[in-house]
């Protein structure tokens, strides 16, 4: 058996040491990555939160408060308000749905100004191919209808035609037979039924437009010009609240402007 007398060398101080601080860097190097990664995560959940907060003000993760609006195309009134109204649905969770009324309708049978009754009687045509539309092609296709025939109408002024129907139809992918609709009376009682679901519930002496919410009917309101933005958002959130109010009936001042169209 033989003696190691050997004495062991220690390890290299400055070795040792190196050691130490490249894994001191290392853990360093580690915590600013892991850290980094954090921040990233953390800037991107704010984010993710920052978005479904603005989709919740647009009514993104909100149920959706359904508007019921009755119109006829030639009223530049009703045509003023439903432009608020789709300014409306971009800044609060509403949505939409446009149904037929008719002036023709509502002034059967009164004692009229001559030219006046003149006037309603021409307005028969557009609101039967109103009616035709939705029955035949559904409530999404009568909003782009309107929208496209109104436009025509109102910002465009052309000629209250059968030529300006069927260019609309065209816009909106529809048969321009429909326009075949505005000369005759066969689905009349169609038209006084949509008439008479929107404007029984308000009452007598009311014209367009009507809006239905929330079990509540009302007349108007009447503007001009229409209201953009958060201001198209006050002003339904005023209107709603008065309407909600059971003992509310009427708030009413003269119109000093005409439609402004913008």
């Amino acid at each position: 058996m033989t003696t190691d007398n050997t004495t062991p060398t220690p390890e290299d101080p400055s070795r040792e040491g190196g050691a130490g601080i490249k894994g001191l860097a290392e853990n360093a190097t580690g915590l600013a990555k892991d850290a980094a990664e954090s921040a990233k995560q953390g800037a991107q959940g704010l984010a993710a939160k920052m978005k479904d907060a603005a989709a919740g003000l647009r009514g993104g993760d909100k149920e959706l408060t359904e508007v019921h609006f009755w119109f006829d195309t030639r009223c530049p009134w009703a045509w003023m308000t439903s432009r608020w109204m789709l300014e409306v649905e971009k800044v609060r969770p509403v949505h939409t749905t446009f149904h037929v009324m008719s002036l023709a309708v509502l002034n059967e049978g009164k004692d009229i100004d001559e030219d006046y009754r003149a006037m309603v009687d021409s307005m028969w045509g557009p609101a039967r191919v109103n009616i035709a539309v939705e029955q035949e092609f559904g409530s999404d296709k009568l909003r782009e209808f309107y929208t496209a025939l109104g436009t025509r109408y109102h910002l465009r002024d052309e000629p209250r035609e059968r030529a300006t129907i069927e260019a609309a139809l065209t816009e909106c992918g529809l048969p321009t037979s429909l326009a075949d609709r505005a000369e005759t009376d066969a689905h009349d009682d169609l038209l006084r039924s949509s008439h008479h679901q929107g404007m029984d519930p308000v009452g007598d002496e009311v014209g367009t437009p009507v809006i239905h919410v929330e079990g509540v009917a009302f007349f108007g309101p009447v503007i001009s010009p229409a209201p953009k933005d958060e201001e198209a958002g006050v002003l339904f959130d005023a209107v709603r609240a008065l309407a909600g109010y059971p003992g509310f009936f009427e708030l009413k001042r003269s119109r000093t402007v005409g439609p402004i169209f913008d």
